[in-house]
């Protein structure tokens, strides 16, 4: 029986290697594909079998922890669940996310989106000490349902890459950030608002974005970075018009 021949797609992958490349150039590839291919897959291809160079990140390929996030034909996606066959005839365009500092090639720097969300503190601040003994902190069906959607959030950035303010200016907290930042003030078991409303009220805050909802729509997860958004400006509005009838400054 003949082998059908497999089909080929055009990649074109944006290269950058601070070594030898004064700035990031197209470099094109032959990849024979299959219905179940990934973008991921396609590049795994081009570094097994057609350019070692090529420097991309990935784990879990179950868009799951967020590595492999990258511009697709100009548009932030999870290039594990990205399939060629929906990007057919081609090209498939390649290149790294968007707004952020190119490392090598479709890898870029993470390390002031890990500041950002180190600095807003994502973990249960208890409002009071608890021993074992009290045993566990409780929730109602409710008090659960405030934050569960905003809890999905896997940190793989693709917000960052489509807001274009964050593109404007680089010191934004940004939609992913203040998602997570909204999902632990509005925790029932959470003390650490006071500590936290600095950073939403700051300049570089909640007040910076423009609403422009890219963000929410390129979630892989269904976060809806621009409802928490939303929420927090009315939480920061309540905080500033709360500190000239509280002398203690605002909600504690």
């Amino acid at each position: 029986m003949r082998e059908t021949p497999a089909r080929i797609v055009e990649v074109q992958v944006l290269r950058y290697r601070p070594e030898e490349d004064e700035k990031p150039v197209w470099q094109s590839y032959a990849v024979p594909f299959t219905e179940d291919m990934s973008v991921l897959q396609a590049l795994q291809f081009i570094k097994d079998e057609l350019d070692g160079s090529l420097a991309f990140r990935w784990s879990c390929r179950m868009a799951i922890c967020g590595s492999c996030g990258m511009m697709v034909n100009g548009k932030p996606e999870l290039s594990c669940q990205t399939f060629v066959r929906d990007l057919l005839p081609g090209p498939v365009r390649i290149e790294p996310l968007a707004h952020l500092p190119i490392e090598k090639d479709l890898v870029v720097d993470v390390e002031p989106f890990v500041k950002k969300l180190e600095s807003i503190q994502p973990y249960i601040i208890p409002k009071e000490p608890r021993s074992l003994e009290q045993g566990e902190y409780l929730q109602t069906p409710h008090q659960l349902e405030q934050i569960e959607q905003f809890s999905s959030c896997i940190n793989c950035m693709l917000c960052y890459a489509a807001c274009p303010q964050f593109g404007l200016d680089p010191q934004f907290l940004g939609p992913g950030v203040l998602a997570l930042l909204h999902r632990y003030n509005a925790d029932s078991r959470d003390g650490g608002r006071a500590q936290r409303m600095p950073l939403l009220n700051a300049q570089e805050g909640v007040w910076s974005c423009t609403a422009v909802g890219y963000c929410s729509q390129v979630c892989p997860k269904h976060v809806d970075p621009a409802n928490a958004v939303n929420q927090n400006k009315v939480e920061s509005a309540k905080d500033y018009f709360l500190r000239f009838l509280s002398p203690k400054g605002g909600r504690a």
